[in-house]
């Protein structure tokens, strides 16, 4: 058995624009729906959500037959986190808050077999089709998508080192934490951190990188979209479902 490709991974680099939809109800179920509604990729969230290994793996089985490709932000820049979402399948992984190329390189290294990296070694998890996929261990790393975000203007301003790091496939700049540490907490497009957004996903595009981001604002998606945005999610579950309810029930309760 040959080792499952990554589209996500190719589209990136081909420099092909992937629009996704954040996932934070830490349902299969609810991500089962999902998958199948025509998006590139679906985020699996760790960091913000009750979702928890067993769950994520349901996740992922139920995303498995549909085009949409999961990705799993995991809670933290974490070696035995990422190997365990590593271990049950996860191809592509968000990491939080990195703000320096040492925190990237190590990002990277959690996510690479010794002597590349640290990842622990298991022969017969999700990961390997339970030991069918022949030479695992040496060609995971070809497969494996590695987004880093950069939450902090410390981190901003390390954007190009951050970019430099091998292994990095693509850089999230995560609005609500560079809002906060702004001093603009609770707002995701402020008209004064907005251009830094702006330069920050350019300067991703020109160090040779794919630049993302999350916004449920359609003109802002376009906007970043337009600056050179590659994976951008347009959207979340939770507020889909809150939103929805709250408008059909104001038609009726109005």
């Amino acid at each position: 058995m040959d080792l499952p490709q990554n589209p996500f991974k190719r589209a990136l680099k081909a420099n092909k624009v992937q629009i996704g939809l954040w996932s934070s109800l830490s349902s299969n179920y609810s991500v089962e729906v999902i998958a199948g509604a025509g998006f590139d990729w679906i985020l699996l969230d760790c960091e913000h959500s009750p979702n928890e290994l067993e769950s994520v793996l349901a996740q992922l089985q139920a995303a498995a037959p549909y085009p949409a490709h999961p990705v799993v932000r995991v809670p933290w820049n974490d070696m035995v986190t990422i190997k365990r979402v590593l271990d049950v399948g996860a191809q592509s992984l968000l990491i939080p808050y990195v703000s320096t190329a040492e925190e990237a390189k190590a990002a990277v290294a959690h996510t690479r077999y010794p002597p590349a990296g640290v990842r622990g070694v298991a022969g017969t998890t999700r990961a390997t089709r339970f030991g069918r996929i022949k030479d695992y261990a040496k060609r995971a790393h070809e497969e494996i998508c590695v987004l880093v975000q950069v939450e902090t203007q410390g981190a901003v301003d390390n954007i190009e080192a951050i970019c430099a790091v091998e292994g990095v496939d693509g850089v999230f700049v995560g609005p609500a934490d560079l809002h906060a540490s702004l001093g603009y907490t609770g707002e995701i497009a402020n008209p004064k951190v907005k251009p830094l957004i702006d330069a920050a996903i350019r300067r991703i595009r020109k160090a040779g990188k794919a630049p993302g981001i999350l916004t449920p604002n359609e003109a802002d998606a376009k906007h970043w979209l337009g600056c050179g945005g590659l994976f951008v999610a347009v959207g979340a579950d939770v507020g889909i479902l809150a939103r929805g309810a709250e408008a059909l029930a104001a038609k009726f309760k109005s």
